[in-house]
């Protein structure tokens, strides 16, 4: 296709700086851009406070303060209420299996039998333009139900006759979209995914009988959820939309956001669907918080699993609040993908999957994720097992309770030399693939995305800087021995992949990015906002 010269003035005021093709044209009308510049002059000041709020109680953490429940806010813990009544078409989600907007994801996802499919606009995906321009183009299709992809040995992917229902997730309050400004200055990510999907979907998501369903990532507060709530009620009165055809599913995958469960579900009360655990980004927030405090080191990631008592007692807490308020608690990431080559080592892997959904399904979770296809069988099976109705709601953990020190008991754990360059080689590796325009990456027999590299780098600043990085072996973790073990992943993948490939990626500077955030006096918040500016 040809590209229009860039930066490209659009109408309605709004200025686009990334190629245009024809494609993305049909995607870039006056209508469209229009309603993305409204929603960016309305909500863009609102984003920008709440991130200035971020930063300050970050501060005030870093200065020794702990989170705790909202005194100002007991009295909506205190009351009964409920969200809207779920919609149809989200009353059983048993099995959702998510994943990045590329063509041929969507349509095997959306073929995949489970019950929901969450189009991934943020973690599992690149931003850059063109994999975020294409993954509206490839939504749009999904939702005419003209999807089709041809791969390069000739088989042609297609839409079955019954399909997930499409939820997607757009990026971040804290993200931007550089490639989009409206006056002068770039659109927030979240804004311009959300606007352009709603404007050019809703009124064949409405005819089709189904709704405009997301899933929002991140949020620290529920000020945040207020924000989001505030953005569907206008798009839902500009667009002529009914009430609550907007639903949102909350992924409380930061400490904060686990201390205003009840306010967040409550400011979204008309749009809500309900809360997930996004437990890898939990375990990143919990270090990111608490950066400053060497009380809060955690051991090797492995061993920080959903036993632990601080991530049972969160995941605990979601599913209480969500049933107390007739709303979806959806349970965490499968990430395992099947082992081909070896069957023990799949057997395994199925067997920490079954365990993993048992445990859910038996607390009360009411579905759970699953990032590959052939999982979807095995978790229906358990939830089918567990849960005889579309979900179970009716299960209202009456006699649990969580406290603010069960929500911040740092487990108990060890170093290790293999929990070290286990992380510098996933956070290595991701980076790389993440940079070329990969966001969710096969390593290692599982199905990564930015959440297993936000983990690893920030484990491996921690145990740099803290008393507390002793490997089991009594060695401490150090700057030098982090580059020693990051010389190493590199001579080990150009051995592995040869010169040509090494070469031609972007190794070296996905190390010195890497080198940068572990070794710096500060943890940085985002390692996507570290690395934006170096997209192709």
């Amino acid at each position: 296709m040809t590209q229009t010269e860039t930066p490209l003035r659009a109408r309605a005021s709004v200025q686009i700086l990334g190629p245009v093709t024809p494609a993305y044209e049909s995607l870039l009308t006056a209508g469209a851009l229009s309603f993305i510049e409204d929603l960016t002059r309305r909500f863009a000041p609102r984003v920008r406070e709440l991130l200035a709020r971020r930063a300050e109680f970050q501060k005030r953490l870093d200065s020794g303060e702990r989170p705790d429940f909202l005194a100002e806010t007991a009295h909506i813990r205190a009351a009964d209420w409920s969200i809207a009544p779920l919609p149809a078409d989200l009353l059983d989600r048993r099995v959702e299996i998510t994943g990045p907007v590329d063509r041929k994801m969507i349509i095997n996802a959306l073929n995949s039998r489970a019950r929901v499919f969450m189009a991934d606009f943020e973690d599992a995906s690149t931003p850059s333009w063109q994999v975020m321009m294409d993954g509206q183009l490839n939504l749009r299709d999904a939702v005419a139900g003209t999807i089709e992809y041809s791969a390069p040995g000739g088989r042609k992917y297609t839409l079955a006759g019954q399909t997930a229902v499409l939820k997607v997730r757009p990026r971040g309050w804290h993200l931007i979209e550089s490639h989009a400004l409206v006056d002068g200055k770039p659109v927030p990510a979240g804004l311009w995914d959300f606007g352009l999907f709603l404007f050019h979907n809703a009124a064949n998501l409405v005819a089709r009988g189904t709704g405009a369903y997301f899933y929002l990532p991140k949020l620290q507060s529920h000020l945040e959820a207020r924000l989001w709530n505030e953005v569907f009620n206008h798009a839902e009165d500009t667009l002529g939309l009914r009430r609550g055809t907007i639903r949102a599913t909350v992924l409380i995958e930061t400490i904060l956001a686990a201390f205003e469960i009840d306010e967040i579900l409550y400011e979204l009360r008309d749009h809500a669907a309900g809360l997930n655990c996004g437990r890898w980004d939990y375990i990143f927030s919990f270090i990111k918080c608490f950066r400053n405090h060497p009380d809060f080191v955690l051991p090797d990631r492995a061993q920080v699993t959903m036993e632990s008592h601080f991530m049972r007692s969160y995941s605990r807490l979601v599913i209480k609040t969500c049933h107390r308020r007739g709303a979806h608690a959806i349970g965490g990431m499968a990430a395992q993908i099947p082992v081909k080559d070896d069957p023990y080592a799949n057997d395994m892997a199925m067997l920490k999957v079954r365990r993993d959904k048992e445990r859910e399904a038996r607390d009360g979770h009411d579905g759970c994720w699953v990032s590959h296809p052939a999982l979807v069988p095995l978790c229906t099976e358990i939830f089918d097992q567990y849960m005889a109705g579309p979900n179970q709601i009716s299960k209202r953990l009456a006699d649990f309770d969580a406290s603010r020190e069960d929500l911040l008991r740092v487990p108990e754990g060890s170093i290790t030399l293999h929990g070290l360059t286990g992380n510098v080689s996933a956070a290595l590796r991701y980076t790389e693939a993440w940079l070329g325009g990969q966001g969710a990456v096969p390593l290692y027999n599982l199905m990564e995305d930015v959440a297993t590299a936000e983990i690893a780098r920030a484990q491996v600043w921690q145990w740099i800087h803290f008393p507390g990085g002793i490997l089991d072996d009594g060695r401490r973790v150090t700057a030098q021995l982090f580059r020693e073990v990051l010389a190493h992943e590199l001579e080990t993948i150009r051995l592995q992949f040869g010169d040509a490939h090494f070469q031609a990626r972007r190794y070296r500077l996905a190390a010195d990015l890497l080198e940068r955030m572990v070794t710096g006096d500060v943890l940085p918040d985002f390692l996507t906002l570290e690395a934006y500016h170096y997209l192709e």
